[in-house]
């Protein structure tokens, strides 16, 4: 589930054998092939999590996916980390109110990565020998924000970087008992103010989704 429906295109393009599109509602692209002999689907679900929810939701609720990889890209917040580097989402923080609303304002809900999937996706990054950092990430409702100090506080507490969809993935795939993973590449740092070009973003995309097409096949 990329949030740029042009990656997912992309994705099916390059990855999938016999790709075909199965939905262009609202430009939102969707594919089916088959990926190792295995069928697979790439979705695009466009940016924040209200719009990731609804893609999420469907696909859990009407379609019976029980596998769910995001693959996106996420501003740095750790000084450790460079541009191209790629994060796994072991955890998701977030300022949202959406799962305030979701358990009437009494739990901070802690919305996390399924393990089976997190700890396979490690084992194939280890394999190709692609560095792979595992932990907590912020999904942020604000793509401009007028908190200076908030991404120092979060850096200061092991916070990686800052994305805008891994909570409300996570949470959907606790409730319908799925299993859902988010896999980034630092695409800017927002730091040292590095950022990669367009079409830099689009060469260091193919690690984390290699990585995440095998890490679906095997535990599919």
């Amino acid at each position: 589930m990329p949030g740029d429906p042009l990656r997912a295109q992309w994705i099916a393009e390059t990855y999938l054998e016999d790709p075909v599109c199965y939905s262009r509602v609202r430009n939102m692209l969707g594919f089916t092939g088959h990926y190792r002999g295995v069928e697979v689907s790439v979705q695009g679900s466009g940016m924040g999590m209200p719009s990731a929810s609804i893609y999420a939701h469907e696909l859990l609720a009407e379609y019976g996916v029980t596998t769910l990889v995001r693959v996106g890209s996420c501003g740095a917040l750790a000084d450790s980390l460079n541009v191209r580097d790629l994060v796994a989402a072991i955890g998701s923080s977030t300022e949202s109110a959406m799962n305030r609303l979701r358990f009437g304002g009494l739990v901070d809900y802690a919305p996390v990565a399924d393990f089976e999937l997190l700890r396979t996706a490690v084992e194939v990054a280890a394999e190709r020998g692609t560095p792979l950092r595992v932990g907590q990430v912020l999904a942020s409702d604000s793509f401009y924000h007028d908190w200076p100090d908030l991404y120092q506080k979060l850096a200061e507490y092991g916070v990686l970087a800052v994305e805008m969809e891994s909570a409300a993935l996570y949470t959907l795939a606790a409730k319908f008992r799925a299993r859902a993973l988010t896999l980034l590449t630092v695409s800017d740092h927002l730091n040292t103010g590095e950022r990669l070009s367009p079409e830099d973003r689009e060469r260091s995309f193919h690690d984390m989704v290699e990585i995440a097409l095998d890490a679906v096949i095997r535990v599919s």
